[in-house]
């Protein structure tokens, strides 16, 4: 099983453990929807952060192999006699 699995499987079961224990807390019902609505929004908020902060560093990782892959492309292409193709 991959690390992501296992993060996201933890990360679902502490919110399902959250919500159950918040809906047989003993408070009004609007007071418990409501703080379980602010717990949705903060959950939801941390793994958009986590998204966008995955896409730039892919994003940078990928234009980093870009440039290494078209340096060493012309390295390459500059060796080649071109007499010989």
């Amino acid at each position: 099983m991959n690390a992501g699995k296992v993060i996201l499987s933890v990360v679902a079961g502490a919110a399902a453990g959250a919500a159950l224990g918040l809906l047989y807390a003993p408070d009004k019902g609007v007071n418990t929807r409501r703080l379980i609505s602010q717990k949705g929004e903060d959950l939801r908020g941390n793994i958009k952060d986590k998204i966008n902060k995955t896409v730039e560093r892919t994003k940078s990782r990928a234009s980093d192999l870009m440039d290494k892959g078209s340096s060493r492309f012309h390295d390459v292409t500059s060796d080649v006699n071109p007499e010989i193709i």
